[in-house]
């Protein structure tokens, strides 16, 4: 079997490599990475995995010479923060589209999107409404799949960990509106073991979409207040207006790419999943808020 990782360089690809090695199953693995930087990355990182392909998602010849053979891709490739050249028509859709093709044209058989909670074509925001016309070429494409849909994320190499640690860092927090809107954050580990499963067990999950999310549901507050505390650390949380943000990155906006009113109301999105049914069909334990946070307050991995 071979499983192509594409984004094989983002926080998911990177706990999906560590366990992989970990387990003795990083043979069936082939991290498929865009730029040498990130090459290089992964072999400083991993220095025992060497089975990296560089491709382009603009060619169809790289995407084949990666693909060929694979029993499954996981497709992690897409942005949240627009940059000059990557938007989300860009890195959500046309990759997906791109990816499809050389999946069919090399008989893959699985193809598992990650996309996120909220994905939705009818939603005025850009970012959810990309991610679901991406899951809907997916289930158009005639290939057998699974979509896994996910919050913020947390655990080694996250940008939600990075986050995390500047803020109780400093002592200080600045959170949109007091932090009081609830998330339900999920390990990067435990998103990585059910890519894995659904990967090399193709007949898991199969043409499903799965709402995968952490074990509680707790306000950006309450998760700050929580590492503090972990850390033995007090800290001092204050209020940013999120009207006075918006108002902000509207004009921000027409300067360029960035930080949006899209990531804003991402970020700021509210989620309340049952954490329960996507978990005890894929047979997965739960990592706890606790550990989750211990992760995230560690240096990068």
């Amino acid at each position: 079997m071979k499983v192509v990782i594409t984004g094989a360089n983002s926080a998911v690809g990177r706990a999906i490599l560590r366990r992989a090695l970990r387990d003795g199953t990083a043979g069936l693995y082939v991290a498929a990475v865009r730029s040498s930087r990130a090459d290089e990355q992964i072999r400083q990182r991993f220095g025992s995995f060497d089975n990296i392909v560089r491709v382009s998602l603009d060619d169809p010849a790289s995407l084949d010479a990666a693909f060929r053979g694979a029993s499954a891709v996981i497709h992690l490739a897409g942005v949240l923060i627009e940059q000059r050249g990557s938007t989300y028509e860009q890195a959500n859709v046309e990759s997906t589209r791109s990816v499809i093709k050389a999946a069919a044209r090399n008989t893959v058989q699985k193809l598992i999107l990650v996309s996120a909670i909220g994905a939705d074509q009818n939603s005025r925001n850009r970012y959810y409404r990309t991610k679901a016309q991406a899951e809907e070429l997916v289930r158009s494409s005639g290939l057998l799949y699974t979509i896994i849909r996910v919050p913020l994320l947390l655990g080694p190499g996250t940008a939600g960990a990075a986050a995390l640690r500047r803020h109780v860092e400093g002592g200080r927090a600045k959170l949109i509106d007091g932090g009081r809107y609830c998330q339900q954050p999920l390990h990067v580990d435990d998103l990585a073991s059910v890519a894995m499963i659904v990967a090399t067990q193709l007949s898991v999950a199969v043409n499903a979409t799965l709402e995968f999310v952490g074990p509680c549901s707790l306000s950006e507050r309450e998760l700050v207040e929580r590492a503090a505390r972990l850390l033995g650390r007090t800290i001092r949380i204050t209020a940013l207006p999120r009207a006075l943000l918006s108002f902000a990155l509207a004009i921000r906006e027409r300067l360029g790419s960035g930080f949006s009113r899209d990531v804003l109301d991402v970020v700021t999105t509210e989620t309340h999943v049952d954490p329960q049914p996507a978990a005890r069909a894929l047979g997965v334990e739960l990592t706890g808020i606790d550990q989750m946070i211990r992760d995230s307050l560690i240096q990068d991995l």
